[in-house]
């Protein structure tokens, strides 16, 4: 029973990458990453090279995946409880400084730092059944394109902001997903005034990120309706789930979901050192 590290993207893709996408919910943060770094090239989230790992059970299975894009923290997928012992050393020699992973996971990697700190509390959730909001805000949704690329990166940046994350990709983001039809704006009288977004299909899950309207335009129904529209469109693609995370310290937004039809799957926490990097959302 061992971890395997690389930098090898190839590798990890055709070694890990089958048995991570058997649990495609838990590990959507690795798949989503690893296949954007495909996409994109090994810089895509940062200057820092990627670090990739798994770890093998005694008969040769995988069932354990960790990506590390530095600055952000290193991503734990599915990990069982006698791998981590093993992974919290491997970290300690890489002097990594946040950790996002189910919490128990987390709790046990970060054990023996003696500044941590929660840095964030977040809940998976899966769509059970789509309920759109009734009665539905005044407006409509539409597929966002490059004419509206100023405005989404504007938003997308006022996003990171608010949830502790990097805002440097912002234009990367908006103008990847773009190039799939993977931003929704909701208008009412021809004006923009909410936004969502959904990743490319990965194992047969999509993630429904991010999710944004400006301060003066919350409370009005429209996220969720452009939420339940972005949704829509990811059952569209022929996803067999549809997934989103959520601050747990945010129930808002947390309500919001789960009037739409979401269900709670899991809670991660990233835990943080002193320093505290931004929070990777592929």
């Amino acid at each position: 029973m061992t971890w395997t590290f690389t930098r090898d993207l190839d590798s990890f893709l055709a070694t890990a990458e089958p048995a991570a996408a058997l649990h495609p919910a838990e590990n959507t943060l690795v798949l989503t990453i690893t296949a954007a770094l495909r996409r994109h090239g090994p810089r895509f989230y940062g200057d820092g090279l990627p670090l990739f790992g798994w770890w093998r059970r005694a008969d040769g299975t995988v069932n354990g995946w960790v990506v590390r894009t530095p600055p952000h923290p290193l991503q734990v997928g599915v990990v069982p409880a006698e791998a981590v012992p093993s992974l919290a050393h491997a970290i300690g020699e890489w002097g990594v400084t946040a950790v996002s992973a189910e919490r128990s996971v987390a709790d046990t990697l970060t054990a023996s730092w003696p500044d941590r700190a929660i840095a964030q509390e977040q809940r998976l959730y899966r769509l059970a059944e789509l309920t759109p909001p009734s009665p539905c805000p005044a407006g409509r949704a539409r597929t966002a394109t490059v004419a509206d690329r100023a405005l989404l990166i504007e938003w997308h940046r006022a996003f990171a902001r608010d949830t502790g994350q990097s805002a440097d990709r912002g234009e990367s983001a908006v103008d990847d997903r773009i190039s799939y039809g993977g931003l929704a704006l909701w208008e009412h009288g021809g004006v923009p005034v909410s936004m969502a977004g959904m990743t490319r299909p990965a194992a047969g899950t999509v993630r429904v990120a991010p999710v944004y309207t400006p301060p003066g335009l919350r409370g009005r129904g429209y996220a969720a309706a452009v939420t339940a529209h972005i949704s829509r469109a990811a059952l569209d693609t022929g996803a067999a789930g549809v997934l989103l995370f959520t601050d747990i310290a945010n129930p808002t937004s947390n309500g919001v979901y789960r009037r739409v039809g979401y269900r709670p799957l899991a809670e991660r926490v990233v835990v943080t050192r002193a320093a505290r990097p931004a929070v990777t959302s592929a």
